[in-house]
């Protein structure tokens, strides 16, 4: 490891950044260099804007994968090298589109949870939609997370490093118990094939796709798929949207707020005024052919 970048991973160390935040932003700037074969401190304003158009026009990431190789080298420049730029004239961010997820109907969550096969994935999928974790919260549960004196679920350290608790459905309790019963997990509630490790997100996400194959249903599934049903289910049974953002664990409330873009009970409150006209509009008939002879 080079001093440079030594000096880097001490920086988002003493800041507690996540290993995977800092894994992301080390590897970010180690393509940076790569791209031109110099070391990064001896790169300036105009390097970047070369990546950038090359990330944006070459590579064509999407947005969100921009953002990260931005937000690393503005953390590069900024911290590790001490640059006096202003972050956002040096380095801007390219604008997102603003896209809203395509959700289940509870008929079509039940459906697609009657096809997971296997009981641990039926478990972990169930838990998803239950209590509307992130897949990385679900497969690091612990037996001890359950607590069905309470009834909750104990989210250690997720998104953001925080702690929360989320309800813990009876049914829930029930899967989750007959679960334990046939398979007897020890450190993690959803163990691995390596020992000692919880099981992969990739894994999930395989059974997810299996699980999608099988129901025939249209639309898309992810396992975060049943984390956003969860919050618009709740959202149109009458919850307020500050209890489903501590649920959820957002850290803002404008987050949680883009589901009141999708809920049936706020997009569909208001009559179109096309129901208050006083009869139907006449559908206007073809006009009459010629007749020649």
């Amino acid at each position: 490891m080079t001093p440079l970048r030594q000096r880097m991973s001490e920086d988002m160390q003493v800041r507690n950044f996540s290993l995977n935040t800092q894994l992301s932003y080390l590897r970010q700037v180690s393509l940076f260099a790569r791209h031109f074969g110099k070391a990064p401190d001896l790169l300036g304003r105009e390097d970047i804007r070369t990546y950038q158009v090359y990330l944006a026009n070459e590579k064509k990431l999407a947005p969100n994968s921009i953002h990260t190789a931005i937000a690393a080298l503005r953390f590069f420049f900024s911290v590790t090298l001490e640059r006096d730029w202003v972050p956002a004239e040096v380095l801007p961010l390219p604008k997102k589109p603003q896209k809203l997820p395509i959700i289940l109907s509870p008929d079509e969550v039940q459906h697609f949870l009657g096809c997971v096969a296997d009981l641990k994935y039926h478990a972990i999928l169930t838990t998803c939609y239950a209590a509307g974790l992130r897949i990385s919260e679900a497969v690091h549960l612990k037996p001890t997370d359950i607590d069905s004196q309470r009834m909750v679920v104990r989210v250690e350290q997720g998104k953001g490093q925080k702690d929360r608790y989320v309800m813990l459905s009876p049914k829930l309790l029930e899967i989750l118990r007959d679960y334990w019963r046939m398979r007897r997990p020890k450190a993690w509630l959803f163990p691995g094939d390596r020992v000692g490790h919880p099981i992969s997100r990739d894994a999930v996400g395989q059974a997810c796709a299996k699980a999608h194959d099988l129901s025939g249903l249209s639309k898309p599934v992810t396992p975060h798929s049943l984390r956003h049903a969860f919050a618009v289910h709740l959202l149109e049974a009458g919850s307020d949207v500050r209890t489903i953002q501590l649920l959820l664990g957002h850290r803002s409330l404008a987050t949680t707020a883009h589901y009141l873009r999708i809920a049936t009970n706020k997009v569909c409150a208001t009559a179109s005024p096309f129901e208050l006209l006083p009869h139907p509009a006449p559908t206007p008939l073809p006009p009459p052919k010629p007749e020649y002879f």
